[in-house]
């Protein structure tokens, strides 16, 4: 066989063995043994798998993974995904969709010391939909808007997908954090856009008839301020420090850790056996990346053995699809591959393949991660896969008047945003990178 019948085949594999329900980090591994053992010997596969074990994660930088995840973990407990709610609430009470906006504020805030998504739709599925709910909204918007803006998590920085992408292309994590910060707000500004102009031409959508009200609230500006700053010092702790040039990302994951660990501590949310489940759901995380970053870089070494990668860039070429022809191609395959697999999954199987082509069509890195990112976000609220949907709704518990068809209905308006932020990525790169070229 030659190396490109090779590498076709391998791509085969991993998504057949994805198929029938192997886990991802398995099916990479065994699926770069077996082209490795092909295009050379079993003993030189099984030696390419010990190095790349060696090589991949051994470096300073990946602490910077669980240190954020503990982080995140940390702000979790401590309950302040209540009080940011509560300041939003108080904010936005006088506008028609008022708790819609205050949802997707707090989400935004609280993602910006998580990264992760699946947290905030957790917190904000107990905190906001039974609120919602109580001030005439629908369940499927409620839960909708909880699902559909917990993907800021995985863009406004610190994100774990950003952290993924900026060790597989081999780019600062520093300037993947900054290039995620103006993407991330316009997003959250647009959801906020969305739900205000529903609220104003769809209220069917969104309120049971003749049951919305404005909502009141005994938030006065002193009791906002006394909940703000826990959360405004972390971010100015981590996202300062680190923009700043005080920190290394590494750094700041460890000074924003702590930070967390004392705002825990201080509202007395964090006792010994809740700082040991938090420790070993950290390790949990923590592990399950670093194995995954252990077999993509073993399956990317694979590949670019077989050629295909290069293959592919000429054919493209010769095609003459041009840069805006792949991205066009690129990010539909990512949109689908989200109805079926994780986040991380399809940044681990697509990058080895696009990476090579992205460098020869001379594209900023950068700002393919951006939107890289983006399009794998919406996976994340598309069936059948969905995981913040799941989330959501396991999150409400069996007494929930929602079901899972109505969450992703609910998440609709969200999606479609999220397309018209990847179009304006595309025709217009310089906004979205600006800030991490200073």
């Amino acid at each position: 066989m030659t190396g490109i019948e090779v590498g076709l085949l391998a791509i085969v594999l991993l998504l057949v063995a994805i198929y029938i329900g192997m886990h991802i980090g398995i099916a990479l591994i065994l699926t770069a043994l077996v082209g490795v053992g092909l295009l050379r010997d079993p003993w030189v596969a099984m030696r390419m798998a010990s190095a790349a074990a060696n090589d991949s994660i051994r470096e300073y930088l990946f602490g910077v993974v669980p240190l954020f995840v503990l982080m995140g973990l940390l702000v979790s407990v401590s309950g302040i995904g209540r009080d940011i709610f509560d300041v939003f609430e108080w904010l936005f009470r006088r506008v028609r969709g008022g708790l819609g906006v205050s949802t997707i504020g707090a989400n935004a805030v609280f993602s910006a010391i998580t990264g992760i998504s699946i947290a905030s739709a957790s917190v904000f599925a107990k905190v906001a939909v039974p609120e919602m709910i109580r001030h005439g909204y629908t369940p499927m918007y409620a839960t909708g808007a909880v699902a559909g803006s917990s993907v800021l998590g995985m863009l406004i920085p610190p994100s774990l997908l950003m952290i993924i992408y900026g060790v597989l292309a081999e780019e600062s994590i520093g300037r993947m954090f900054l290039a995620g910060v103006i993407p991330g707000i316009v997003l959250a500004l647009a959801f906020c856009l969305a739900t205000i102009a529903m609220a104003r031409f769809t209220p069917d959508f969104m309120f049971v008839r003749n049951h919305q009200k404005l909502v009141h609230s005994d938030e006065t500006w002193l009791s906002a301020t006394a909940k703000s700053l826990p959360i405004g010092g972390l971010i100015l702790l981590v996202l300062g420090g680190l923009y700043g040039g005080l920190f290394t990302p590494t750094e700041a994951g460890a000074v924003g850790a702590l930070g967390a660990l004392v705002i825990a501590l201080g509202r007395r949310r964090l006792d010994l056996p809740k700082f040991w489940q938090v420790l070993v759901e950290t390790g949990h995380v923590s592990v399950s990346v670093l194995f995954l970053i252990i077999a993509a870089s073993f399956y990317s070494r694979m590949l670019a053995m077989t050629g295909l990668p290069g293959g592919l860039t000429l054919m493209l070429q010769e095609w003459e699809l041009g840069p805006y022809g792949f991205l066009f191609a690129y990010v539909l395959i990512t949109l689908a591959l989200g109805c079926i697999i994780d986040s991380v999954s399809i940044m681990l199987i697509m990058l080895p393949i696009a990476l090579p082509i992205v460098r020869a069509f001379e594209m900023d890195l950068i700002w393919f991660g951006v939107i890289t990112v983006v399009a794998i976000e919406v996976g994340l609220i598309t069936p059948p896969f969905g995981i913040s949907v799941y989330t959501v709704r396991s999150a409400l518990g069996k007494t929930a008047a929602v079901n899972i068809r109505q969450i992703f209905i609910g998440c609709i308006p969200f999606i479609l945003c999220m397309l018209v932020l990847i179009a304006l990525l595309i025709v217009f790169p310089n906004w979205s990178t600006w800030l991490a070229r200073l």
